[in-house]
C-alpha cells in the first residue's frame, strides 16, 4: 500500500473511532435528569431528594408514587384526582421554576391571590425533555407555620 493511501485509511479509521466513541458516551449519559428537593411545612423540616427524567412527568403523580405528603386534611378527602378543578394540591416552588411547565388556565384561576411561586402539582410537568437541574419544593405551603 502506498503511504498516501495508508494515511487516508488511518485517518478514516480515526474518524470512525472518534464518532462512535462520542455517540457511545452520549448514550451512556442518558436523558437529562431533574433533582427534586421536597420540604414539609414545618420549619427546619428535613429535605427529601429524588431524581426524575426531564419531561412528561406530572408533579402530583410523581409525589403520590413516591409517598410524599401532598394534601392537607380536607384535600385528602376533597381533591379532584388531578383534574385541576379543586386547588388542593398546592406547592411552593422555592427554586428552579424555569425547569417546570408554564402555569395553566386552571392555575391562573385557583392561584390568582397566591404568590407567583405557587403551583398546582396536578397541572405541573417536570422538565421539558431537554433541561436538567434542581427544583426545590415546599409541600403544603398553605399549612406553613
Amino acid at each position: 500500500m502506498r503511504p498516501r493511501r495508508m494515511k487516508a485509511l488511518v485517518a478514516s479509521l480515526d474518524t470512525e473511532t472518534t464518532s462512535s466513541s462520542s455517540s457511545e458516551s452520549a448514550e451512556q449519559q442518558g436523558p437529562p435528569m431533574i433533582e427534586l428537593q421536597f420540604y414539609g411545612p414545618e420549619p427546619g423540616s428535613q429535605a427529601q431528594t429524588l431524581t426524575v427524567q426531564s419531561g412528561e412527568r406530572n408533579l402530583r403523580k410523581f409525589m403520590i408514587e413516591n409517598k410524599l405528603e401532598l394534601y392537607g386534611l380536607y384535600g385528602k378527602v376533597m381533591n379532584c384526582g388531578g383534574g385541576g378543578s379543586c386547588g388542593t394540591c398546592m406547592v411552593d416552588i422555592l427554586e428552579g421554576q424555569e425547569l417546570l411547565s408554564e402555569r395553566t388556565n386552571a392555575e391562573l384561576k385557583y392561584l390568582k391571590k397566591k404568590p407567583e411561586s405557587w403551583r398546582l402539582a396536578c397541572q405541573t410537568i417536570i422538565g421539558d425533555k431537554s433541561n436538567s437541574g434542581k427544583v426545590v419544593i415546599q409541600r403544603l405551603p398553605q399549612n406553613k407555620k
